[in-house]
């Protein structure tokens, strides 16, 4: 799972601002905080999975083959990452090598004329000017003429030398740079064998649930066993998070009717439609479709307050906006931020895609008040 710590430093700041006091005990308090709630919920991250554990093991299994999926997946992205770095860097120092062979060639024909010129007035030209009959005016002129001359000459040959050793770097770097560049394209040959494999395995596990439930009563059981089992998680979580400061920004009930949808996409499934033919079980949030890799968007100001594996849900972020808003996160292929990062509207904190079992790829994204599920659309301009 890939996650960031980049905004530990703001929280702590924020909640010494709170406290009214700007002291190092009240930052090193706040740290402490926060590391506190990162314990609670990492507590009950463990019961979960145990319970999980206890319900179901195919689906324990399948927390393992989708976070190991996502590790996969962002180790991928960062080599990506790496080898189009390394990819421009090539093409600058080929555009570079190209600048000074210029340079050098320019330098290189400007002292073939000197040299040229030199030869042409005579091996000792300076020597026959001294002694010629010349005026002394008109030969302390010409003596300040082949001064400049010769300076000029090796400030060429100086340039000429600079150049070499510049290509001579460039060729080293580029050697470096391609080595680098293969090494890379190796390892990601590796990685994406792997992400083959773990997304083979991930499929036949997913068909072997499906096939594993036997007719509707079944699968309804099974949906209810998983809403009870989110409910009970966020009523658990609420316990944790109360009384955890959020935000000083506009209340988030203020919003209604402002925000954004957290991505771009078709409303496949929306709030309180059904999930089954049989008309029992309903949808506590939106279904958006989109492409697997798709930046999910803080849809306003909050603080994370949880980022894991849950069952049905997949990855999942859920956000406190304060006033006992949250928004939920779910199916995804990577978290980008962790427990406890703040997140400003349209700021990317997760990547779609179909983690939970699911067969498509898409978000479900949920608002919730109070614990309690809260059409989405009506918040949406």
């Amino acid at each position: 799972m890939r996650v960031s710590a980049r905004r530990f430093a703001a929280i702590t700041i924020w909640l010494a601002a709170a406290s009214a006091s700007t002291s190092g005990a009240a930052q090193e308090n706040s740290a402490a905080e926060l590391e506190r709630l990162r314990s609670d919920i990492a507590r009950l991250e463990r019961e979960v999975e145990r319970q999980t554990g206890r319900r179901d093991d195919g689906m324990a299994e399948l927390k393992t083959i989708e976070l190991s999926l996502a590790e996969t997946e962002s180790r991928l992205a960062s080599l990506g990452e790496s080898i189009d770095a390394r990819s421009q860097r090539r093409e600058e120092i080929a555009e570079e090598r190209a600048a000074a062979t210029s340079r050098l060639d320019g330098e290189q024909v400007a002292l073939a004329e000197q040299v040229r010129m030199s030869y042409m007035t005579g091996r000792q030209e300076l020597v026959k000017l001294l002694l010629s009959q010349e005026n002394p005016a008109d030969l302390g002129r010409m003596l300040v003429y082949y001064d400049h001359l010769n300076r000029h000459r090796s400030d060429r040959i100086a340039a000429v030398d600079i150049e070499i050793a510049r290509l001579d770097e460039l060729a080293r770097e580029n050697e470096a740079v391609t080595l680098e560049l293969e090494q890379l394209r190796e390892a990601e040959q590796a990685e994406a064998a792997k992400l083959g494999r773990e997304r083979t395995e991930r499929e036949a596990l997913v068909a072997e649930l499906d096939a594993s439930i036997q007719g509707a009563e079944h699968r309804i059981e099974r949906m209810r066993a998983e809403e009870s089992e989110l409910n009970e998680t966020i009523a658990r979580l609420a316990r944790i998070v109360e009384g955890f400061p959020v935000s000083s920004d506009a209340p988030f009930s203020e919003q209604r009717g402002q925000l954004r949808w957290p991505i771009d996409g078709r409303i496949a499934a929306g709030f309180g439609d059904y999930r089954e033919s049989s008309g029992r079980v309903r949808w506590n949030g939106v279904v958006l479709e989109a492409e697997a890799g798709t930046e999910v968007r803080a849809v306003y100001n909050g603080r994370v307050i949880y980022s894991d594996w849950l069952t049905h849900m997949g990855l999942v972020l859920i956000l406190d906006h304060g006033g006992g808003y949250w928004t939920l996160y779910g199916h995804n292929a990577a978290l980008l931020s962790e427990i406890g990062d703040w997140v400003t509207p349209g700021e990317v904190i997760a990547e779609v895609g179909n983690t939970g079992g699911q067969g498509g790829t898409g978000l479900y994204f949920g608002l919730l008040k109070d614990g309690d599920p809260v059409d989405p659309a009506a918040w949406i301009r």
